[in-house]
């Protein structure tokens, strides 16, 4: 009997003229979100952004980093990688010499009962969050905020 393979490249390439029955033999294979060109189906984990900007996980922080300084090198890439992908697959740098481009950050709140999402705020004079951690979208803030909130979380609370 002969075996056909087919690499990730090749599965990509082929998967938009595929016929329904071949799609789903690709999907059943690389799993559904694989084909997807959406960022929130792309991106579940800190790991998933590392690939699609293929950067190694170990290489993000070193040992003596505190909680805080992990937990914002790995936000730094998630968002890197998700205003990568609702860019086109183009980097996207925020530029804050243009007033009218719309710059999205998630808002948390902190209390007694715990962290969580207060809101997803939009500035385009300042800024009251990191540069790096700004997106393209009110849609990816809200899906990062929510999706990675344990990485806000471990950045925010001491």
């Amino acid at each position: 009997m002969k075996q056909l393979v087919i690499d990730e490249g090749n599965a990509k390439k082929l998967y938009p003229k595929a016929s329904d029955d071949f799609k789903a033999v690709l999907e059943d294979t690389f799993g559904k979100p694989f084909f997807s060109e959406k960022p929130t189906d792309r991106i579940k984990t800190f790991a998933d952004a590392c690939e699609i900007l293929d950067i190694d996980t170990d290489d993000v922080w070193h040992e003596s980093d505190e909680q805080d300084e992990v937990a914002y090198k790995q936000l730094k890439v998630v968002v890197r990688a998700l205003n990568f992908l609702a860019n086109g697959k183009k980097e996207w740098v925020p530029d804050y010499n243009n007033s009218n481009e719309r710059k999205w950050y998630p808002w948390f709140y902190m209390d007694k009962p715990g962290f969580r999402l207060d809101g997803v705020g939009c500035d385009a004079a300042g800024s009251g969050v990191g540069s790096r951690l700004v997106f393209i979208t009110e849609e990816l803030a809200r899906y990062a905020a929510n999706q990675f909130l344990g990485l806000y979380s471990n950045l925010f609370e001491i």
